[in-house]
């Protein structure tokens, strides 16, 4: 579909990099040409990753552990990763979320989704920011929303205040910084089967539900992802700026998600909490 130098000479940053979404579109820029860098909080996961890609692409990646929640150490991983080159495009992918009844959210737990989610995509973004301007050098961030940001979704709040903050970023520094030379785009992804999100979204009989919902009848292919986020970070995407494309078949012009959730019984709801908690 696209061609192998798309991405040449393209240094990509994606945080949330070693697993999931992340992983995959990570995979997909390096046969294209890119350059890699991949951030996380779990340094084990990050080299396994990178060591798989390396030797399925021969591409370049660099590992780099941080915890996005704390604004110094996301500048710090900046300076370390401008030490060597700086990054033409940020990929806003590292977020957190699970299900819940809002009214049994604690501070805590409350905390625990807005911090990487909306936190560390803003941390990152005006860390990058402020180093291409004053570098006169022009980049792209791209992030990851949800479809959430159209629809609303019960049960999912903090996420779908973060995912939407975020986007309200998307449009204003595609104002801001577009004179400079800085894209500002987005992705809306639908159901993309996940291990990290199949345990804390998508419990067991949920998937078969989502998938019923949808227009196609199926969730979607890391690889669609992949190809779409690829395309909006490359300058053949050069004139899209501060827009959000949605990829999830259609499921949110017939649903927000979240709707079988209203039927859920307080049992089924406290199960939910303890298998959280033993996560």
């Amino acid at each position: 579909m696209f061609e192998t130098s798309l991405l040449r000479n393209k240094r990509i940053l994606v945080t949330g990099g070693g697993s999931g979404l992340g992983a995959a579109m990570g995979h997909r820029f390096l046969t294209l040409g890119a350059e890699l860098v991949i951030c996380g909080r779990k340094r084990d996961r990050l080299e396994a990753t990178a060591g798989e890609m390396r030797e399925e692409t021969g591409g370049k990646v660099m590992t780099i552990a941080c915890d996005l929640r704390d604004g110094a150490a996301v500048e710090a991983m900046m300076d370390a990763i401008w030490r060597e080159a700086p990054i033409d495009i940020l990929v806003n992918n590292a977020a957190a979320t699970f299900i819940a009844q809002s009214e049994q959210l604690s501070f805590r737990a409350a905390d625990a989704i807005l911090a990487p989610t909306l936190h560390g995509a803003m941390y990152c973004t005006l860390a990058a920011g402020r180093r291409w301007i004053e570098d006169k050098h022009g980049g792209v961030v791209l992030s990851i929303l949800s479809t959430s940001t159209i629809t609303g979704r019960a049960f999912t709040v903090p996420s779908a205040m973060a995912k939407s903050a975020l986007l309200a970023m998307t449009k204003s520094l595609a104002v801001e910084w577009g004179p400079k030379g800085i894209r500002t785009v987005a992705i809306a992804p639908g159901p993309f089967p996940t291990a990290g999100a199949s345990g804390q979204l998508r419990p067991e009989g949920r998937d078969e539900a989502w998938t019923a919902r949808n227009p196609l009848g199926r969730t979607g292919e890391h690889s669609e992802l992949a190809d779409l986020a690829s395309f909006l970070v490359s300058d053949r995407a050069g004139y899209v700026n501060g827009e959000m494309v949605v990829i999830d078949g259609g499921a949110h012009l017939r649903s927000s998600g979240a709707e079988d959730l209203l039927r859920w019984t307080d049992a089924q709801w406290a199960e939910q909490r303890a298998a959280r908690s033993k996560g």
